[in-house]
């Protein structure tokens, strides 16, 4: 089995070409970091013109990188959303018309799949169920992950995501973009102990995340410490907040055969060994993808693209793009603006 990727739901454009037995024989990416550092952050109209330019040269590249043709593709994967809709027309229409050129199969792809499913192509002994933390720009979850399509939201944010809390404090300390590597570079010459910040509902008996008030703390703070300082603070913060709250779902889902993070903030150290001691302390494998993968990428989708497609799961080209996408559409709606996750 053999499958074609394509990504663009923010400001990566990818295109990755995966086979069934978890190898990624070649994958493509282009960032935008440059076009979109004078504004401090992504600009949708921007980030859709730019996927545009670089995506049908990207999977010529892919296949010419992995010798094969359209035409030995057994499917082409595509995301679908949730993500900024500009972007996600962009590669889902360019998949559509790859799989009516070739006749081949369509997988539309849940963004939030791709990273839910992606530790299982860098892990063939990944088993269903596992409790996976999803963390990323747009989203801070917890799931337990059944099986392809099949996802029980234990917890959401209410408020803020956590990647937007990293990019939110990279801005207000002038660390530039992109903001989580930012601040994760200065943690490491600053004192984790040095500003006092709050750590929101921990130890709370309501399961979620929130980050909206530990970034106006963050800004309260900033005039008055040095900017590593702050960095280092606020990232302990949100290591303590995300262990808290991983915990309490770690006793709501028995059964679960490992502790899974994944997303973008998954690459960052200090949350990565957090959880990694967490898992231990539970007697659970602790499963991280490596950071490439962690970030958005092409191969997440192909991989993504692969189990359903092994499972039968094809769209018809009539499929929507969205903005918005929850993995558990059945679960309850939470305070605050948690429901957008």
């Amino acid at each position: 089995m053999l499958i074609l990727g394509l990504e663009s739901s923010c400001d990566e454009t990818a295109a990755a070409l995966v086979t069934g037995e978890r190898q990624v024989l070649a994958h493509r990416l282009a960032g935008q970091e440059a076009a979109h550092r004078p504004f401090g952050g992504v600009v949708p109209e921007i980030a859709a013109r730019a996927h545009v330019e670089a995506l049908e040269p990207l999977i010529a590249a892919a296949l010419a990188d992995a010798k094969v043709t359209l035409a030995d593709v057994d499917a082409v994967a595509a995301t679908a959303g949730p993500g900024l809709i500009g972007g996600v027309m962009v590669g889902l229409v360019t998949g559509k018309a790859l799989a009516h050129a070739a006749s081949k199969p369509l997988v539309a792809v849940n963004h939030l799949e791709g990273h839910a499913l992606s530790p299982r192509l860098a892990d063939p002994d990944l088993a269903f169920p596992y409790l996976l933390l999803l963390v990323s720009g747009g989203h801070c979850q917890l799931l337990l992950v059944e099986g392809v399509g099949q996802y029980r939201r234990l917890a959401t944010t209410i408020d803020d995501a956590v990647g937007e809390a990293f990019d939110k404090t990279a801005k207000i300390l002038g660390l530039g973009f992109p903001g989580g590597p930012a601040v994760e570079a200065a943690a490491a010459q600053g004192d984790p102990q040095s500003v006092p910040l709050p750590r929101p509902l921990k130890g709370s008996a309501e399961p979620h995340f929130s980050f909206a008030g530990l970034k106006a703390a963050v800004a309260r703070a900033a005039p008055d410490h040095a900017a590593v300082d702050v960095a280092a603070s606020f990232q302990a913060a949100v290591v303590d907040c995300m262990l808290d709250r991983t915990k309490r779902s770690i006793a709501r889902a028995p059964g679960a055969t490992a502790l899974v993070v994944a997303g973008g903030v998954a690459a960052n150290g200090a949350v990565r060994s957090g959880l990694r001691a967490l898992a231990e302390q539970h007697g659970l494998r602790f499963v991280a993808p490596p950071s490439w993968l962690c970030t958005d990428n092409a191969a997440m989708v192909a991989w993504a693209g692969a189990e359903r497609f092994a499972a039968g799961l094809t769209d018809t080209l009539d499929v929507d793009a969205r903005p918005r996408g929850p993995l558990d559409p059945t679960a309850e709606k939470v305070r605050g603006a948690g429901v957008k996750a």
